[in-house]
Formats: structure tokens, sequence, C-alpha cells
């Protein structure tokens, strides 16, 4: 099939209101401080995802089962509004819609098989949690061992299609984000932050990437999130912005 174009984002807290080890501190809600505080560091590049990822094996005492992801997603599982028909949308319209995310494959495993999640054809993701199955799907062949590895996924996926770089989209949300967005602007890709938060913008100001559209809420340093405000953005209007990125004919 002959895509006109990528888009590759990241998940939690970006395009879901979720957090990738909630899974985790909603089985082992003890470890929720802990995690938290994981998550902030490598996401604020002060330590590195595998670091993070590290710490969490010690901390958890057995590993999540499927059945326990399926018991968070029944409990937890929301995306913000939109999420599902923008992702349609992009695949209706021959755009390539690859997720690239420090979140967990078992996550989108057990998502994808609830029909939670609208089907999409790469997801680049974390190893830390993965169920049976994942070796012979396809859809796995990318991973997120180290938030470095986003902008190499969307460059392989990129030059495997023949698509571009003016015709990528990035999204993402936070600091992790940062070395894609620093590599998308370097090679003329278009950059959307979601949720944006400080850690991400901060990234970007350093080193002058200019983020082309921030999208729903930005945070100013130390604010705390606010999910009310968050869940109040439409995600299917990203598709009259992101046609005219591409110049679609719709």
């Amino acid at each position: 099939m002959k895509y006109k174009a990528i888009v590759s984002s990241d998940w939690n807290e970006c395009l879901a209101p979720s957090g990738p080890f909630d899974p985790i501190s909603f089985t082992y809600p003890d470890l929720e401080p802990e995690l938290s505080d994981l998550f902030v560091k490598y996401t604020g590049n002060q330590i590195s995802l595998s670091e993070a990822a590290h710490r969490i094996s010690l901390l958890v005492p057995t590993p999540i089962t499927e059945e326990q992801m399926d018991a968070y997603l029944d409990a937890s599982f929301a995306t913000y509004s939109g999420v599902p028909d923008l992702i349609e949308w992009l695949l209706s319209h021959d755009i390539f819609f690859m997720l690239n995310t420090t979140g967990t494959q078992g996550y989108f495993q057990r998502a994808f098989a609830r029909n939670l999640i609208p089907a999409v054809p790469i997801v680049a993701a974390g190893p830390i949690i993965r169920f049976p199955g994942i070796a012979g799907d396809l859809r796995y062949m990318y991973q997120v061992v180290e938030t470095r590895h986003k902008p190499k996924n969307t460059e392989s996926v990129m030059n495997v299609l023949g698509i571009h770089p003016s015709r990528v989209v990035i999204i993402g949300d936070s600091g992790g984000d940062g070395p894609h967005f620093e590599w998308g602007f370097s090679v003329g890709a278009y950059l959307i932050s979601s949720m944006t938060k400080h850690s991400l913008s901060n990234f970007c100001e350093q080193r002058g990437i200019a983020i082309n559209k921030k999208f729903g809420v930005s945070y100013l340093p130390g604010e705390k999130r606010d999910r009310t405000r968050e869940m109040q953005a439409n995600f299917l209007e990203l598709t009259e912005l992101i046609s005219a990125v591409l110049g679609l004919q719709l």
C-alpha cells in the first residue's frame, strides 16, 4: 500500500491521560509514589528509560499477568476525546499511523485484544511488560528501550515506506519525546506537542527546536496536570491541521 505520510505519536499523557506505569501501580498501589518519581525522572531526562525500567523490575514482586492488565483496562482505560476517530481518519486517508511510546507492549496487546484502540500497523513500545504471542506479531517489530529509540523507529519506518521527512508528523508531550522532536526538527518534520509538559518545552528551547503546534493544555514549570482541562480537547480537530500541513485534497 502506498502511504502519503506518517504520523508517529507517543501515547501516555499525549493521546491518553494514563501513564506508562499505571497498570503496575494499579496492581501494586504501594509502589505508586516510587513509580511516579521514576516517571518524572526519565521524562525529565534525569535518568535513562532503561535505568527506570531496571529499577521497576527490582520493585515489582511478580510480573504483571494478562488478567491483571485486563483488570486495569476494565477499571481505567481512557483516551482523550476524539483520539480513536483521529487514528481511524488517518488510516482511512492512507496516512501511516504508528505508536512510538514508552508505554508497554503488554498494555497494547491487551487493549487491541479487547478492541479498545483501532488497529494500527506499528506499535513501538517498551518490553518490560509483554505477553505470549508477541513474537509473531509484526506490529511489535520495533521497541522503545531508550527514548532515543523513538526517532530511530520513525526514521526506519519512513525509509521503508519511502516517505519524505517533510511528510512526517511527530506528536509528543514531555522531555522523553525530546530526542524525537530534535531529530524531527533536524529533518524538517512537523512537530505537534500535546498536553505539553515544561520538560519538553525546556528541552526544545535549550536546543533551538521550534514546536510547530501546541495542542491542548500547555503546562508551566511546576504546574500540576489538570485532567478536566485535558479532556476538553478534541483530537479530531487535528484533521484540519494535518490536512493543511500535508496538502491533502479532502
